[in-house]
């Protein structure tokens, strides 16, 4: 006698694999807005689209092979991170920041970083803690390569992480319309192998400092940090 492997279980019999499903979650998707931003966002942090120049929708939206309203409301989301401004007169363009912003914004950076990282030290749990070394491994194998834009992006998330493991969503979210602004600028700052190569040792300090739980010396670091990041950026502005 055959048997149909087509045919449903038996009433009350629970489905194959039921159990493995349980506490699954559907594979998330990247929409197109969300693929446009990061294309677009990228291109201005690499310095493809410089500060101060104006968006072409028509070219842009033909390179990125996309219709000018998903492109459109890309822009206006960056206008919204601070990396882009929308002028009435002149559409779109890359926001340039002078010296002084620049400044300015790193000593706020280096204020709230700081802060954070004496919350963090003392409220957070041992795998946030563990996830944060989990990113900064993984920035370093992009380091190990020098895929600097990857190590970037998770330089990036770092940061973000010392916010998110100090418990305040009210300093987190005042870091993140910061940090946004200043993408561009941070990352040129290790367009030279010693500029980066310090760099790195400052997020080998903090990691460790972090797994300690030592709020003096994380706080120490990451302020020095930024004083660093101007050392390193200001003659670029």
């Amino acid at each position: 006698m055959t048997t149909n492997l087509l045919s449903s279980p038996p009433e009350g019999a629970p489905l194959a694999g039921a159990n493995a499903l349980e506490g699954s979650s559907p594979i998330p998707r990247r929409s197109l807005h969300d693929e446009v931003v990061s294309r677009v966002r990228d291109m201005i942090i690499e310095g493809t689209l410089a500060p101060g120049s104006r968006i072409h929708e028509g070219q842009l939206g033909l390179a990125l092979g996309v219709s000018r309203t998903p492109l459109r409301e890309a822009l206006k989301f960056l206008a919204s991170e601070g990396l882009i401004e929308l002028v009435a007169s002149r559409g779109a363009l890359v926001r340039r920041f002078s010296p002084k912003d620049v400044r300015d914004m790193l000593d706020v950076l280096a204020l709230l970083e700081s802060f954070a990282g004496r919350l963090a030290c003392r409220v957070a749990t041992a795998d946030e803690i563990a996830g944060v070394r989990a990113l900064h491994d993984r920035m370093m194998e992009r380091y190990a390569v020098r895929d600097r834009l990857e190590y970037f992006k998770l330089n990036q998330q770092i940061h973000a992480s010392f916010l998110r493991l100090a418990h305040n969503a009210t300093l987190e979210e005042s870091h993140a319309a910061i940090q946004s602004r200043l993408k561009r600028i941070r990352y040129i700052g290790n367009a030279e192998p010693s500029k980066w190569q310090n760099a790195v040792r400052e997020h080998e300090t903090m990691i460790v400092a972090l797994e300690a739980r030592d709020a003096d010396a994380l706080a120490a670091v990451l302020t020095q940090d930024m004083e660093h990041t101007w050392a390193r950026v200001k003659d670029s502005l």
